[in-house]
């Protein structure tokens, strides 16, 4: 049995990718998570602790808890996707940032490569350190063009900017010490389990509560939208056969400008709850004051992963915007508790 330690495995994309493990069958997951506002474990209420799940509430930047971690549970693979993830999160708070997504990558690095060093040389040669990045590394893209492996870094803002910088580390600790390390950057993620700062469910959750829905500057920002169950199986079969040192995109080739995603929300929303007081849902649009260093455009060449790894989102957006709306809707009771008193909707990032 394959045995992965997978840090963050309590949020959001780290959430859906351990169910997509438990229903493997063959691997058991070592779970990370410091639990920190975007943490959550009801994500993970019915996965239960055995032979195959165990949960251990630790920092990725504590040294001695990760060497200990990798020593007691020897596993095959270790998946990075800890860090501090909100765009205006990180201009409020950008030191958080850094801390978790430099210094706790530097740490897993550090611990990786010494474990790795002690292994016997065919399973040294097996292991692998996948690291989950972002597109926000890359910049902003004019009106056309993608971004591809090869694209240059330029990211504008604290959140990308420390990102950009755990890729570097992960990218030197290959090329310097051969740790056989992998980084993914994903398109913008949407689907169950996502914290309510972020745009789709703070939108869907505002929409039904009858409250204001912010749209930033004029709603052209554009986005490549992946359904997160998508990119978890990218993620999956980037462990099952990508290459040491190699950068692989993963985008749902669904370019959407946040008017779009706003507008079609409020669709599906008025079709879902047809007696909704609130109806129509679009009355509650409602633009802001644009955010510091908006990047306007992303978009994501995802051809590699699709040539080399035989992988494309099975969803579409419309399909998965569908699924997830449905899913908040019958999943009241997550969206409460997470709602706690430390997030309660209000705008975060402004100067």
């Amino acid at each position: 049995m394959k045995t992965l330690l997978v840090t963050g495995g309590a949020g959001f994309i780290g959430g859906n990718f351990v169910h997509l493990l438990m229903n493997q069958g063959d691997v058991r997951v070592i779970n990370l998570d410091l639990l920190t506002y975007a943490g959550n474990l009801d994500t993970l209420a019915d996965i239960k602790e055995g032979d195959r799940y165990t949960f251990v509430q630790g920092d990725i930047c504590n040294k001695e808890l990760v060497s200990d971690l990798l020593r007691r549970y020897r596993p095959s693979a270790v998946v990075n996707f800890a860090a501090e993830s909100h765009v205006d999160r990180s201009i409020d708070a950008p030191a958080d940032f850094v801390q978790t997504n430099v210094v706790g990558t530097f740490n897993l690095l550090e611990r990786s490569r010494q474990y790795c060093s002690s292994l016997p040389k065919n399973q040294a040669e097996a292991f692998r350190f996948l690291h989950v990045s972002t597109d926000e590394v890359y910049g902003s893209l004019g009106a056309e063009g993608l971004f591809t492996e090869d694209t240059p870094y330029a990211p504008n803002s604290p959140y990308s900017a420390s990102k950009a910088a755990s890729d570097h580390l992960v990218r030197a600790w290959y090329h310097t010490y051969g740790l056989p390390v992998i980084t993914t950057n994903c398109s913008n993620n949407y689907g169950p389990c996502q914290f309510p700062e972020k745009l789709i469910p703070l939108m869907i959750q505002n929409a039904i509560a009858g409250k204001p829905l912010p749209i930033y500057g004029d709603g052209g920002n554009i986005r490549d939208w992946l359904y997160v169950q998508d990119h978890c199986r990218a993620i999956w079969r980037v462990l099952e056969a990508g290459i040491p040192g190699e950068v692989y995109n993963i985008g749902g080739n669904s370019e959407k400008t946040n008017l779009e995603v706003v507008d079609t929300l409020c669709t599906i929303l008025d079709e879902l709850m047809p007696h909704s007081v609130h109806l129509p849902h679009a009355q509650f649009k409602h633009f802001v004051t644009d955010r510091p260093g908006h990047d306007r455009r992303y978009a994501i060449d995802a051809s590699k992963i699709k040539r080399e790894l035989g992988w494309e989102p099975q969803e579409s957006f419309e399909s998965g915007l569908r699924a997830t709306v449905q899913w908040y809707l019958d999943n009241t009771p997550w969206c409460k508790r997470v709602m706690d008193g430390s997030y309660l909707g209000e705008r975060l990032g402004q100067l």
